[in-house]
């Protein structure tokens, strides 16, 4: 019989400026609960990331003298390496 599935996922980072200790608050704690239930015998998949559109983004980038892309792009690289610095088991991001 095929282990049971399990899914959890972060609330999705907006990056409009570097990832904080709330953000790797909430990557840690659902790295815990993802190795727990793999433990567990459960077939876990873990999912993080970042939110890259809306209007604050926009402003913030043009602010800074970026394209909205640009800017992303270099913020959603700190919070994936945030979660890869601290060894999270995270299986998409």
């Amino acid at each position: 019989m095929p282990a049971p599935k399990f899914y959890i996922t972060t609330a999705i980072s907006y990056p409009n400026g570097p990832p904080h200790i709330g953000h790797a608050y909430e990557v840690v704690a659902a790295d815990a609960i993802a190795r727990f239930k793999r433990l567990d015998g459960y077939d876990v998949f873990f999912m993080t990331g970042t939110d890259e559109h809306g209007l604050k983004i926009q402003q913030t980038a043009t602010r800074d003298g970026l394209t909205p892309r640009a800017f992303v792009d270099g913020l959603a690289a700190q919070f994936r390496a945030m979660a890869e610095r601290m060894n999270c088991s995270f299986d998409r991001f």
